[in-house]
């Protein structure tokens, strides 16, 4: 057995006792048992598509090759995928078919290949990568997460992934524990955001194209009545990398059916938070990034689930 063949096995009996995320479900996803992910280790795929909603660098003219997976391991009661989150849309498909999914995204001229929610399906992503390498894919891949990851799981990724797009959510526990039963979301966020830097090294922007070849871009959704919480995020990332990332910070938070009872999450951020939020990141120094202006939170973010790309 050469030693890529012993990788992806060592890589795919995780999934016997799975640990990939920091949940530690210990679900035997093999035997058909769901993790915390609510998936087991069939791939479950909602939409593969060209997909204009990312950051212009990643996006571009031609859209990010967005592959959006069903499952997730973090499960906050806001999320706007939720019927893709809780494993209620979607289509069992097989590695080779992944890989195939990859081409063709290449085909239809996509920027790159946009991994969505993609933690609990690690191991099959390699392979599937690893399929399309050899018949030809050539294109950047985005690692797009909510930051929820373990190291360990990030390490797996080193030489497969070229842009990591984690979300950095919380930096108090309490709010982690509230909205996602996560407290210990800040600690996982920073390990993880470590190995992915570690990895890209800083940002690469081809200057000819605008478009990102390498690096860490993180995301931070504002959130109702949590400016306190965007301000420790903002701060830790300013302090602790400067300019060897890029910070998205993001006004479009949509309250959904699901949290129509709490007071605060059931209403949009103001102006005047979102402007809090900027303003102190700019007193801390950030000179490059992204926001988001004008009716950004009022227009439509969130795709159609409707197996587009994932074939029959």
């Amino acid at each position: 057995m050469n030693k890529d063949m012993e990788r992806i096995k060592e890589n795919m009996n995780i999934l016997k006792d799975c640990t990939l995320c920091p949940r530690n479900c210990h679900a035997d996803r093999f035997e058909g048992q769901r993790g915390r992910c609510h998936e087991t280790a069939e791939i479950v795929a909602a939409r593969a598509a060209l997909h204009m909603w990312e950051e212009p660098c990643i996006s571009g003219d031609a859209g990010s090759g967005a592959v959006f997976f069903s499952g997730c391991s973090m499960g906050c009661i806001f999320c706007q995928n939720h019927n893709i989150a809780e494993a209620k849309a979607g289509k069992i498909i097989t590695i080779e078919r992944l890989s195939q999914i990859f081409l063709e995204l290449q085909g239809e001229g996509a920027a790159n290949i946009n991994l969505v929610t993609p933690t609990h399906y690690v191991p099959q992503i390699i392979e599937a990568l690893e399929m399309a390498r050899k018949a030809g894919l050539d294109l950047p891949v985005v690692y797009n997460t909510s930051g929820y990851e373990k190291p360990e799981t990030i390490q797996m990724l080193d030489g497969y992934v070229d842009v990591y797009l984690p979300d950095f959510k919380y930096m108090e526990p309490e709010l982690a524990a509230a909205y996602s039963k996560a407290p210990d979301y800040p600690e996982y966020a920073k390990a993880s955001l470590k190995e992915m830097i570690r990895q890209t090294g800083n940002i690469q922007i081809n200057k000819e194209t605008g478009m990102i070849q390498k690096g860490v871009i993180v995301r931070h959704l504002v959130l109702p009545g949590h400016v306190k919480n965007s301000k420790a995020v903002i701060k830790y990332l300013l302090e602790t990398y400067k300019d060897q990332i890029l910070i998205s910070i993001m006004n479009q938070y949509t309250p959904m059916p699901q949290v129509a009872e709490d007071p605060l999450l059931s209403r949009k951020v103001t102006k005047r938070e979102y402007e809090k939020v900027i303003d102190y990141a700019l007193e801390l120094g950030m000179e490059d990034g992204f926001i988001q202006e004008g009716e950004a939170a009022k227009e439509s973010f969130i795709p159609e689930f409707n197996l587009e790309g994932i074939g029959i």
